[in-house]
């Protein structure tokens, strides 16, 4: 087994959620699920089938995010990986639905942090061991860093 690390290219500003799922039906079901959930967010979701033609299926509606799908989707190369990259909206706007659509068996991640993904390789394949999101904490928050938490919180509109 060899262990590669990957990492995510995308703009700073763009967010993307990594999962695992089992069927190639996949695309579909989760592009419907995001224009149910947020109509105008924009995405581009790629998938890697893992059977018979072993492509990369994608969709989305919006060019430049279904190339950076494609992309990544190809670099991770792990079977039943899907990535999802999305503006106008958040992860968490639509990462409960993500998770309920049948045949996703789970998320490894939702950001836009840097990311790197962690793909262990063997003679039949290739899977995600994990990702690496962003950095590592530098200390605890202070009582002024709490309260910029708070303000920035509600400055957005996720609090009141």
């Amino acid at each position: 087994m060899e262990l590669k690390v990957v990492t995510i290219e995308k703009p700073e500003e763009v967010n993307f959620i990594l999962g695992q799922s089992h069927f190639i039906k996949t695309v579909e079901d989760l592009h419907e699920a995001i224009v149910q959930t947020v109509p105008q967010m924009k995405f581009g979701i790629a998938f890697c089938e893992s059977s018979g033609p072993a492509l990369v299926r994608f969709s989305g509606n919006d060019e430049s995010l279904i190339g950076l799908a494609k992309l990544n989707a190809l670099k991770i190369s792990a079977g039943h990986s899907f990535i999802i990259f999305l503006r106008d909206g958040f992860p968490v706007n639509i990462l409960n639905v993500i998770k309920n659509v049948p045949e996703v068996a789970g998320v490894y991640c939702a950001t836009a942090n840097a990311a790197q993904v962690i793909v262990a390789e063997t003679e039949q394949g290739r899977g995600i061991l994990g990702v690496i999101d962003g950095v590592s904490p530098k200390g605890t928050e202070s009582e002024s860093d709490k309260h910029a938490r708070h303000d920035f919180l509600r400055m957005i509109g996720y609090k009141l």
